[in-house]
């Protein structure tokens, strides 16, 4: 499939009425509100705290795990939240405040020009097709689609991919901004390798992921302390980030369309994305409204907070286009729903036949 769809019909145009309605109605901005400010200077404010303490404070083995667990949520709330709005262009009518709050992920040891072709570009255009969003390819170790070729080993992948996944910031960080930008593919898709600015970022984020992260600590830890807590801190990232993202796309009820130009683009968003833990505050917080990930792949410039005013919405105009809103519960029961499509996915697909059949 390519990212050639039907034209907008009147379901694309219901959607947007509706949440212009909205804005026209309430008055409000569609990008960051005073609470968004507020939560933004309130995680970076976390992560420099937590690090600070990391390094400088603690003096027990206790003291530095819990820094370091705290560093990592820190670290993933920035992603969730303040790179994730900027780098979609929802914080700010004015691009200078977008650009900075992308450039928080460069400061994680990301890139934020690599993470625009991956995720906006590549993910967001055509959701859950293989070959297209990176996002699913992590073959040949993991099979999450139908589309791809099953292999022995993926019998237990509901059991290994987790371990997977928490090496996920470690493989970032060490080789595939690295590898994509020597190779100039990302997953099987070509784009564009950074330049001027835009690679001067690139070099200048990762020097200054490695000053903080692993110099400056080396003049106060030995080797080992500073390597120890390194991993601790990726681990946590690395599940946080991973794992939310798979329970709003690779989960049962979710699609994995193949074929080209079958349906409009909004009908696919929906097919493909399931928002889980509506109305949860603390998950709504957290997360940057990504429980909400329907709503967001409609509309990825409104910034996250107005989510959840735009669900009802949202979810009246699929059921009046009898397009199907997928709604699941609370957290648990969604990574519970991804560790089923890790086992189903897993099964030898003459097995999985059988299976279905029965």
């Amino acid at each position: 499939m390519t990212s050639r769809y039907l034209p907008h019909g009147a379901f694309f145009r219901d959607l947007t009425q509706a949440v212009d309605g909205y804005f026209d109605e309430t008055k409000k901005t569609r990008q960051a509100t005073a609470a968004m400010w507020f939560k933004t200077a309130f995680i970076l404010s976390w992560f420099v705290g937590s690090w600070a303490v990391l390094v400088f404070a603690a003096s027990t083995w206790w003291q530095a795990l819990l820094a370091a667990v705290s560093l990592g949520l820190a670290m993933a709330g920035i992603g969730f939240n303040i790179q994730h709005d900027g780098g979609h262009r929802a914080t700010s009518d004015a691009q200078g405040w977008n650009k900075a709050m992308a450039l928080t992920l460069d400061v994680l040891g990301g890139s934020s020009y690599i993470w625009h072709w991956k995720h906006n570009v590549q993910h967001h255009t055509t959701p859950n097709v293989v070959g297209h969003d990176s996002d699913i390819d992590i073959e040949p170790f993991v099979r999450l689609s139908p589309d791809q070729a099953w292999r022995p080993a993926h019998r237990y992948q509901h059991l290994y991919t987790w371990f997977l996944y928490a090496l996920l910031a470690m493989k970032w960080h060490f080789v595939d901004d690295f590898k994509d930008v020597i190779t100039g593919r990302i997953g099987k898709r070509a784009f564009p390798r950074p330049r001027g600015a835009d690679l001067v970022a690139f070099i200048g984020g990762k020097a200054f992921f490695f000053t903080w992260a692993f110099v400056i600590p080396l003049f106060f830890h030995p080797v080992w302390q500073v390597l120890l807590g390194y991993v601790v801190t990726s681990v946590v990232v690395s599940l946080a980030l991973g794992l939310t993202f798979q329970a709003a796309h690779c989960v049962e009820g979710a699609a994995f369309p193949s074929g080209e130009g079958e349906r409009e683009w909004a009908v696919h968003q929906v097919m493909t994305s399931i928002d889980f833990a509506p109305g949860h505050p603390f998950w709504t917080w957290y997360l940057g409204g990504l429980n909400y990930q329907l709503e967001h792949h409609l509309f990825p410039r409104v910034c996250h907070v107005h989510y959840p005013a735009l669900a009802p919405l949202v979810r009246a105009v699929c059921e009046k286009h009898g397009v199907k809103y997928q709604v699941m519960p609370s957290v648990p029961f969604a990574l519970a729903s991804h560790g089923r499509w890790l086992a189903q996915m897993g099964r030898a697909p003459e097995a999985a036949a059988v299976a279905a059949a029965a």
